[in-house]
C-alpha cells in the first residue's frame, strides 16, 4: 500500500490465476496481468513465455506501457523498447493464434 506505480503480475497458468489478486489491489493502482492460456503450444517453457507474450520483454513493455499511461514516462521510451526487443506490434493475440 505504501508504493507507487504499477504492478504486472505473469504467470505461466492461466491469466484468470493472476486476476485473483485485483481485488486485493489498492484503488487505484495499474494492474496488468499476463498469462499462458493454452498448452501444447511449445517444446520449452521459453517458447511458451514467448508465445503467449509473458517472457521478460513483454514484461517490459506492459511495465512501460502502464507508466506511459499514468503519464510518469514518456511513450516514446515504450516504443524505444519495442524496437529494441523486436515486439511484432501487429501480431495475432495469442489467444486467438
Amino acid at each position: 500500500a505504501d508504493s507507487e506505480g504499477p504492478v504486472i503480475a505473469a504467470t505461466d497458468y492461466m491469466r484468470t490465476y493472476a486476476e485473483q489478486i485485483r481485488a486485493f489491489m489498492p484503488h487505484g493502482r495499474s494492474y496488468k496481468v499476463l498469462g499462458t492460456d493454452g498448452f501444447g503450444r511449445s517444446d520449452s517453457r521459453a517458447k511458451l513465455r514467448e508465445f503467449f507474450e509473458v517472457n521478460r520483454y513483454f514484461v517490459t513493455i506492459a511495465a512501460l506501457k502502464s507508466l506511459a499511461d499514468a503519464g510518469s514516462i514518456d511513450v516514446s521510451l515504450m516504443a524505444q523498447a519495442i524496437e529494441k526487443y523486436g515486439i511484432q506490434t501487429e501480431a495475432t493475440n495469442p489467444l486467438y493464434a
